[in-house]
This record gives structure tokens, sequence and C-alpha cells, in this order.
């Protein structure tokens, strides 16, 4: 795993690796079948663990931010559906939690967002553009949130 600005591998400008992941209903959400579409990307360690929780929280409650910049946000861990679809009853999330559980991390490790000692996706993020580049992405170390106002930043570049 990577705690820097920048993720191995990839920059920004590339075609972002391309995946399909069920969300917490089962219902598979594909990055190509979003073309067309801005979407946030964000990688975080586990369901129900506190900073995690308080970081979706906040998204959930500024979800109109994104949907204003006309934005799909994707949440991944590497938890089963079963477990995602219980924190979205829970939280009251509206938006697609996709299981990255099995090949374990697979999409992480594309996104070099998976930490394979700790077995989880490290706190990374990535503005895709309706043509399927990266246009942002951050990256905030273990056991640190996320600012909001790092993603209104990312939403400005679109």
């Amino acid at each position: 795993m990577h705690d820097g600005g920048t993720q191995p591998g990839l920059s920004v400008g590339d075609i972002a690796p391309d995946f399909s992941l069920p969300n917490q209903f089962g219902e598979p959400v594909s990055l190509s079948g979003l073309r067309g579409t801005a979407v946030v990307i964000m990688f975080y360690p586990f369901a129900f663990s506190g900073i995690c929780t308080g970081e979706l929280c906040e998204l959930r409650d500024n979800i109109a931010d994104f949907a204003a910049a006309g934005v799909r946000l994707l949440a991944v861990s590497v938890d089963t559906k079963y477990t995602l679809r219980a924190y979205a009853r829970a939280e009251g999330y509206d938006f697609d939690l996709l299981a990255d559980f099995w090949p374990h991390g697979e999409v992480a490790q594309k996104y070099g967002s998976f930490d394979p000692v700790r077995g989880m996706a490290g706190r990374s993020t990535f503005l895709i553009s309706a043509e399927g580049r990266i246009v942002d992405m951050f990256t905030t170390p273990t056991g640190q949130a996320r600012p909001l106002e790092r993603y209104r930043k990312a939403l400005e570049r679109l």
C-alpha cells in the first residue's frame, strides 16, 4: 500500500482500470458500464469500523455535492455484499457499496490501494471522468480520514 498522493502505476490522465463488482444488493456494477457518467471510487478498509463509518456518513450527508457535479459515488471495501447490505441499512447509505471480497481485494490491487499484510483496502480515492480517465486521485494514511474539502476540490476538476 502507498500512503503518498499518487498510486504506483496509475497517474492522472490514465484510463482507469475496469472492474465489475457486486453492490450491497448483489447487483453487478462495472466501471465500463458507467461510461458517460463521472465516478468517484473511494476505497476504505472495513464496514462498521470507526473512521470508515465517519467518512461514509459525511459523504452520505453531502451526497448532493456529488449529484450536483453529475458524479456517481462508489465505495469499495473487501467486505462481503451481505456485510455491506447490513452496513448500508444501519447507516442509511443510498449509494453503491461494492464488495471487493473475492478474489480478495483484486480491484483495490489494480488501483494500488491494497494492503496485503492486513488484507484490506487503503484509503484511496479516484475521480474518473465520463470518458473513463483518472482526473484526480488522493490517499490518506491508515487511521486518517479523508477531508470532505478534498472531495470538493476533486469535483472542481471536472
